[in-house]
């Protein structure tokens, strides 16, 4: 007997951030996903028994090739998805070492002002996961 719940397709990422090396502001990465055509952060399906967090994680290594240091968890999105629900749970996280190279899921990373990122992302819902961040990890303004 299967529930509601098996059908749910189950995802994650991460809010990833860096200093920027120009100026020490806070900078959010965005990965373009050609497939799409979309601005999002880096998330993807989990695998059979990963734990959701180490699932994070290996998103932002496969789409960004940086590797990370998770914070808190933030807000998960609930969304429809090819006719299925779809649930992603994101962290923040920052970005600790990796440099990008283009592969098959995703051609370009973007690091910008959160303000910037705000309003490169493609889907409305993925904007307060960047409110989040900023009030989670920089209480008072980055």
């Amino acid at each position: 007997m299967s529930s509601t719940n098996d059908t749910t397709v189950q995802a994650a990422g991460c809010v990833l951030w860096r200093r920027s090396p120009v100026d020490g502001r806070v900078e959010i990465c965005l990965v373009h996903r050609p497939k799409y055509d979309d601005w999002s952060h880096p998330k993807g399906k989990l695998k059979r028994g990963e734990e959701a967090l180490a699932g994070a994680l290996r998103e932002v290594s496969e789409e960004t090739g940086y590797a990370a240091a998770p914070g808190g968890e933030l807000p998960t999105l609930r969304y429809p998805a090819n006719g299925r629900p779809k649930q992603v749970r994101y962290w923040a996280a920052e970005a600790t070492a990796g440099h990008f190279a283009p592969n098959h899921e995703v051609d370009r990373i973007l690091w910008l002002s959160p303000a910037a990122a705000r309003a490169r992302l493609t889907q409305p819902r993925d904007r307060g996961l960047v409110d989040a961040l900023l009030r989670q990890c920089f209480p008072v303004s980055p």
